[in-house]
């Protein structure tokens, strides 16, 4: 390897730890939750999803919904991870427990989700 080849810019990894906690905000900066938790396909180390808790006040009443990693993209602005629905959207979304485990034992349940956000089955990327 060469200098060159170690320092082509700005470096997109980070660890998963770094994720956990971070905003989830919609595209005007309006904040919507917070990542709580990352889902990764075994087979292919791919993040497949993040398990992102909302609404609620400390901690009391809120809820928690799996997103499909690909429906979310890191905006550097906002120190935060932006992803494009709407409250409504949000709030008839198909619900999960904040363990995130259950979307490895129901693929029916996995179609559903990317069906309901629009986006490609991480298994077909």
């Amino acid at each position: 390897m060469t200098d060159a080849t170690l320092d082509d810019g700005p470096r997109s990894l980070i660890a998963s730890d770094r994720v956990i906690g971070t905003d989830v905000r919609r595209p005007d900066g309006e904040r919507v939750g917070r990542i709580e938790r990352l889902m990764l396909d075994k087979a292919s180390g791919r993040v497949a999803y993040a398990v992102m808790s909302f609404g609620g006040f400390l901690g009391l009443g809120g809820g928690y919904h799996t997103l499909p990693w690909s429906v979310l993209r890191f905006v550097p602005d906002f120190d935060a991870y932006v992803v494009d629905v709407t409250e409504e959207q949000l709030r008839s979304a198909p619900p999960r427990t904040p363990e995130g485990t259950d979307p490895s034992e129901d693929r029916a349940w996995e179609e559903h989700v990317h069906r309901y956000y629009n986006a490609a089955p991480y298994w077909g990327v």
